[in-house]
């Protein structure tokens, strides 16, 4: 079993316009409907960008589920290969996540993605673009919104609450209230599930935070300038690669 398809599904140094075009073609791909099956690891998977550096650090945070207890942590870093283009920030924060990836030695069942799945202006966010890629059940559990709106009035103060995010007359996401009377997580489909089980997952691993417990880990990791990752020689190999 591999972590990555055997073949790439692209190179990731391309002009704005040709990312576009391949975003495009890339989002007819997504598959918004639950293929997965027993959830027994989520990953969690979160970016730091050293501007002043040009480098970018990925974390990448293997936890059990339910207990969300950490099994594995990775970070992965490698320089900028693209500078920030609006809508095509998979191109430049995908590879060093991918890099992290390759670290794992078990491979996840569900992955959380702090970014944006198909709540994407081209319906193809970081967290769908992963998903592709690895062909894994992904979620993207993003801070903010990038493209759609909701009723705010209809959205309730406690925890569990959530309404459709729309744009154009297409759901493409819910706002969900993870956190009683706390700004509520924008989730998205990423690929290979559904909205409806991206919702209950995200609730199942939210730990009395606003984040889900995996991404809220990567987050962590991520930031964390402290970490040093064990000795090649002490790790075991990777199962999936």
């Amino acid at each position: 079993m591999t972590n990555q398809p055997e073949q790439p599904l692209h190179e990731w140094t391309l002009t704005p316009e040709a990312a576009i075009a391949l975003q495009r073609t890339l989002a007819s791909q997504i598959i918004r409907e639950d293929r997965l099956g027993e959830v027994r690891f989520v990953a969690g998977v979160d970016m730091a960008i050293n501007e002043q550096h040009e480098a970018a650090r990925a974390a990448v945070v293997l936890l059990s589920y339910p207990e969300m207890e950490i099994v594995e942590k990775h970070v992965y870093e490698e320089p900028i290969r693209m500078p920030y283009v609006p809508g095509l920030l998979s191109f430049r924060e995908a590879p060093p996540v991918l890099g992290a990836f390759k670290k794992l030695r078990q491979k996840p069942d569900l992955i959380m993605v702090d970014g944006q799945g198909i709540a994407h202006p081209r319906r193809i966010g970081i967290g769908a673009h992963l998903g592709l890629w690895l062909n894994i059940p992904t979620i993207g559990c993003a801070k903010s919104i990038l493209s759609g709106h909701y009723k705010k009035d209809e959205l309730g103060e406690e925890a569990g609450s959530w309404v459709p995010l729309v744009d154009k007359h297409e759901v493409i996401g819910a706002v969900v209230r993870t956190r009683t009377k706390v700004n509520p997580m924008f989730i998205s489909v990423g690929h290979l599930i559904s909205l409806e089980t991206s919702i209950r997952y995200v609730l199942a691993c939210s730990k009395g935070y606003r984040l889900p417990e995996p991404t809220r880990q990567a987050d962590k990791l991520s930031k964390d300038n402290n970490w040093e990752e064990p000795d090649e020689h002490e790790q075991q190999p990777s199962l999936w690669q």
